[in-house]
């Protein structure tokens, strides 16, 4: 069983920064993924940016330079540093992680969501 506890959410101005954080917890043998997506109110969830345990990153269309996620693997953490925010930022803000557990199976986890709200 692997947890994902996400913190950093809340209401900001435009033209504001927020980081958000991710720890995983658990039976974690190895993390090969660790990423966040966003789910506004309507709209499907899409992928905001992840990174490998190799450091290779991958974001969204809509990030355009202004966000950018880092990883401490020693502490299977992620952060996702969002600059230049916008109002269409506003959305629920979920970490997901990939990797093999103790026993060697596959975990796929999500963490609860953390809201974003990016508001004047």
């Amino acid at each position: 069983q692997v947890q994902l506890v996400e913190s950093g959410g809340g209401k900001v101005q435009p033209g504001a920064s927020l980081r958000l954080s991710c720890a995983a917890s658990g039976s974690i043998n190895s993390i090969a993924t660790m990423g966040w997506y966003r789910q506004a109110p309507g709209k499907q969830r899409e992928l905001v940016a992840a990174i490998t345990n190799g450091g290779s990153t991958n974001y969204g269309d809509f990030v355009k330079g202004r966000f950018a996620i880092s990883r401490d693997g020693a502490k299977n953490t992620v952060f996702l540093q969002m600059n230049s925010l916008k109002p269409e930022d506003t959305a629920v803000y979920y970490c997901n992680a990939a990797g093999k557990v103790w026993t060697g199976q596959r975990f796929g986890s999500w963490g609860q969501g953390t809201q974003v709200t990016v508001s004047s």
